[in-house]
């Protein structure tokens, strides 16, 4: 696998006139594209994911890692660097990983979905970095990469980027449930997990599923207009 990828080999980028500016908080707006023209956003994980923890040096992929690591420093107390291979929206990614590192920091430091798992609390106390692992809402920061390896990872960016879920956005934008943005991309993978469980959820419901989720904001109410009406939308096949 090359050193970089791009955006595009994520997700299927889309443009909506009007709406990247109303999701920036939801830290999508490179996936949404500009009006009519969506650009795909190359993130160069060399520096991060394919690095020698002995000296420092870089390697195109994770087979040269491993040569370059027995031959250079065969007797290295900490052994031959590890790899795991995530399903991240649906793609599958060789990844260098330390057996300490969490789904949170993997995500953010060595894919480059800075959008996605937030880290706020980092206790597992706020919601902020949920993401979605088989279906179902998970804390990145409490979750190690290694737990990962066979199961599909689910972020907000790809959960944006899927056109049945574009009435889901275009809510979030219309009642402005972002506010700063920081916790919305825990909120916003939440919100489609309690979709997919319910199809049309109450009120009760949804302020239930999102009971984790801390907002400083204040914006709850918001969420639950946003979900309801993005259901009913969904549902109606809008």
């Amino acid at each position: 696998m090359a050193g970089s990828v791009s955006r595009r080999d994520f997700f299927k980028a889309g443009g909506m006139a009007g709406l990247a500016a109303g999701v920036a908080g939801l830290g999508i707006g490179s996936v949404l594209g500009v009006p009519e023209e969506a650009v795909a956003e190359t993130i160069t994980v060399t520096d991060f994911v394919y690095t020698c923890p002995v000296c420092g040096a870089k390697a195109v992929d994770y087979d040269a890692l491993v040569s370059h690591f027995e031959t250079e420093h065969p007797d290295a107390s900490c052994g031959v660097p590890q790899c795991a291979t995530l399903n991240i929206n649906g793609n599958e990614l060789k990844v260098q990983v330390e057996p300490q590192w969490t789904l949170r920091e993997t995500l953010l430091k060595a894919v480059g979905l800075a959008g996605g798992a937030k880290e706020m609390c980092d206790r597992g106390g706020c919601g902020s970095c949920t993401v979605l692992i088989d279906g179902v809402p998970a804390l990145a920061c409490t979750t190690l990469a290694v737990q990962c390896e066979g199961k599909a990872i689910e972020t907000s960016e790809g959960i944006a980027a899927d056109e049945r879920y574009r009435p889901l956005v275009e809510a979030y934008a219309k009642h402005d449930a972002s506010q700063c943005g920081y916790c919305t991309p825990g909120q916003f993978t939440v919100a489609k997990y309690i979709i997919e469980k319910y199809g049309e959820p109450t009120e009760e419901q949804i302020r239930e599923e999102l009971a984790g989720n801390i907002c400083r904001c204040g914006t709850y109410s918001r969420h639950v207009k946003a979900i309801q009406e993005a259901a009913a939308a969904m549902k109606g096949g809008n």
